[in-house]
């Protein structure tokens, strides 16, 4: 009796623990997709894109499934402990041994897309400039999303001032001048703009690096925050067994 008052306690530890960390990984969902949407817009906008960066764009909504579907599972397994169902214990386990297994998986993809990452976004560079010297300063989605990019991010062009060389934007502005962004604030002019020899001054740390390190970083977290879940799951499974056991031997 007491044996399985203590699993009980026991399911309710790990249960809650599953629920805070479901929350977790909806709260890291939500920031991957709030954090890093502007960047990965201006890759998706590039033609002939890979693959691999079009599916990193869905990777939030990846994360916020998971979150969601564990916030269940902590709230089913501890319906199950008080109601001794070893329906809902049995079911319990088998979700979570489902979602452990693609947590696993997901976690191994993450850190090897880690490595991957800087190789997927040089193969799109031609095309990302491409684009900026086709349509920035004319086209106003793609403009409007590279100045909110420059500005949250606090960088230049994909690779550096020189991308937006031909642009409409750089023509438009007789031929020297670039957007204020790719200057420190103490070397725009009175009008906000930043010539080329300010920015050559300047040296502003550009938009390619600022991308690989979100991805670096929200892979790196993510793969943890999974691999932490995981071990918690796996003491969970085991705790539902021995419940599910308990019960039938009851019965």
């Amino acid at each position: 009796m007491c044996c399985a008052g203590f699993l009980k306690v026991m399911m309710f530890i790990f249960n809650g623990g599953i629920f805070v960390a479901g929350a977790a990984i909806l709260g890291v969902g939500v920031w991957v997709k709030v954090d890093s949407a502007s960047l990965l817009g201006i890759v998706e906008q590039a033609e002939n894109a890979p693959s691999g960066l079009s599916q990193l764009a869905n990777i939030s909504y990846l994360l916020m499934a998971v979150g969601g579907v564990l916030l269940v599972i902590g709230f089913l397994g501890c319906c199950g402990a008080i109601r001794e169902s070893r329906c809902m214990l049995l079911t319990f386990f088998s979700i979570v041994l489902i979602i452990f297994l693609v947590e696993v998986a997901g976690a191994v993809v993450l850190l090897v897309f880690e490595d991957l990452a800087d190789k997927l976004l040089t193969s799109v560079e031609d095309e990302v400039i491409k684009s900026i010297r086709k349509d920035y300063g004319e086209s106003e989605s793609l403009t409007s999303l590279w100045n909110s990019t420059m500005m949250k991010f606090e960088c230049c062009g994909f690779t550096n001032y020189t991308n937006f060389d031909r642009s409409p934007y750089y023509f438009t502005h007789g031929g020297n001048f670039y957007p204020p962004k790719c200057c420190n604030e103490t070397m725009t002019d009175e009008t906000d703009v930043c010539s080329k020899e300010s920015a050559q001054r300047s040296s502003v740390e550009f938009c390619f690096d600022k991308l690989l390190q979100v991805i670096k970083d929200n892979a790196v977290i993510v793969a943890g925050v999974a691999l932490g879940i995981a071990a918690l799951e796996i003491a969970a499974m085991v705790v539902s067994m021995v419940l599910y056991k308990n019960i039938g031997t009851k019965a």
